[in-house]
């Protein structure tokens, strides 16, 4: 009997996918003694926006978040997702500061980093990878996977022989859209399982309304590990649900290794959490559909919340049809680049400026620039040569890893950092996130030391 393991996703995909990972650890924490008698492969609870969410909107210390899941969940495997090059931000940075993130990491808790590059560009998951495999966690890579003229079978099965090479212990097969149909699924395992011996995951969204066929298809092909959603926070641009999985495969003869009691528990806990969170309005209506619009517009689930925020801000919720519309083109013009933090950020926000300002490429913001420029990694395809004149001028885009461009930047931060920082996590959480992470030094410092004033004045 084929053993088939299941990734929980609802500390960190999940809710990033339908609530903007705004979700406090005071709302989870009760939960995860519960989650460690699970059974579940791993739980994916750290990275992606999760380290900026809690800077920015929380007042929380991603890293002791960490300390604390780790704490209450001993015996379950914690999992991180990690932008490769970029860490947990939005830009590429030096190997030292790459390498220390990777080490802190693991030593605050996490079991597995699941490693990708935005563009697939290997190179930019080197380094990640070596510290990982050093620091004697698992190592994930993981394809963005896409559609384009440019994205091929063939394309892929070279990229997983190249991250089986630099040392993965895993494949994964990202699927952050939920393009990814029953018969892709099929191909692509199978090709992955002909090529090498190596476990397959797959991870998808619910966006489009093909997640459980294609789930099942991608098992029936081989995969070993599938990512799920405790059922509450499931669905629409979610994973599929894990309590929904876990019986299909079951009674197809599959061993499901979790306890299907505690899975209840787990989803009657967040049970409230999420009618709390349709009564603010913090779980919008849009993102718990199915949307087929996504097969062509390629807008992931954690995308497309953010661009319903976007919207919603600047009161043009109205104009979500356009911007989805403008999508493909923007990522046409741009060589077909896989919409995943950062580059669907990216394309979001200049598919918004384009149709909010009524002129496309009206203003072009760095980050496109910089990405024209060759600093994210090898571009897919082509760049619309007019595009590219008109952000670069006569400027040649690099050839070379934009990394080795870069100096050492974590000694010199932290010695100007000085008490500032406490230790080399906060130096970490700086260079990530530089205004975001004082903003939470100052709030931290000012709560001791009004929790010191308050205790004297009780002695006294």
């Amino acid at each position: 009997m084929k053993k088939v393991q299941l990734t929980e996703t609802v500390l960190r995909d999940a809710q990033q996918s339908l609530i903007a990972t705004r979700m406090k650890e005071s709302q989870f924490k009760d939960i995860l003694s519960t989650m460690d008698k699970a059974g579940y492969y791993s739980v994916e609870c750290w990275g992606g926006a999760t380290f900026d969410s809690c800077l920015r909107f929380l007042n929380e210390d991603p890293w002791q978040r960490l300390r604390d899941i780790k704490a209450a969940m001993p015996n379950t495997k914690l999992q991180m997702l990690l932008r490769g090059q970029n860490l947990l931000g939005y830009s590429p940075y030096p190997d030292d500061v790459v390498r220390m993130f990777v080490r802190k990491s693991v030593e605050n808790g996490i079991d597995i980093i699941r490693i990708f590059d935005a563009l697939n560009d290997v190179r930019n998951l080197k380094v990640a990878m070596e510290e990982t495999k050093k620091a004697g966690a698992i190592a994930s890579a993981a394809i963005s996977y896409t559609t384009s003229p440019v994205h091929t079978l063939e394309k892929y099965v070279e990229m997983v022989k190249e991250f089986k090479q630099m040392g993965a212990d895993t494949i994964c097969i990202k699927d952050m859209a939920g393009v990814m149909t029953p018969y892709e699924a099929d191909q692509l395992v199978k090709a992955i399982k002909d090529a090498l011996d190596i476990p397959v995951i797959l991870h998808t969204h619910c966006t489009t309304g093909l997640a459980y066929m294609t789930v099942l298809k991608a098992v029936e092909a081989g995969a070993d590990v599938v990512d799920t959603a405790t059922s509450v926070f499931s669905g629409g641009t979610s994973q599929p649900a894990t309590e929904t999985i876990a019986a299909a495969l079951t009674q197809m003869g599959y061993e499901v290794p979790v306890d299907t009691a505690v899975l209840k528990q787990v989803n009657d806990f967040f049970k409230p959490l999420r009618a709390e969170a349709l009564e603010s309005g913090l779980l919008n209506p849009v993102v718990m559909g199915t949307d087929t619009d996504a097969l062509n517009y390629k807008i992931p689930g954690g995308m497309l919340s953010n661009l319903v925020n976007q919207l919603k801000q600047q009161n043009a919720l109205d104009r979500l049809g356009e911007v989805c519309e403008e999508t493909p083109r923007v990522r046409k013009d741009l060589g077909y680049p896989p919409l995943v933090t950062p580059t669907s950020q990216m394309v979001g926000v200049q598919a918004v400026q384009n149709v909010l300002l009524g002129e496309r490429y009206k203003v072009v913001g760095k980050e496109i620039k910089a990405y024209l420029r060759g600093e994210y990694g090898r571009i897919p395809g082509e760049v619309d040569p007019e595009l590219l004149k008109k952000v670069l001028g006569d400027e040649k885009p690099m050839t070379g890893r934009f990394a080795d461009t870069l100096e050492p930047a974590f000694e010199k931060t932290k010695k100007e950092l000085g008490d500032i920082a406490e230790s080399d996590e906060d130096v970490l959480s700086y260079i990530a996130f530089p205004r975001e992470a004082e903003k939470f030094f100052a709030a931290r410092k000012e709560q001791r030391e009004n929790k010191r004033a308050y205790t004297i004045e009780a002695v006294e």
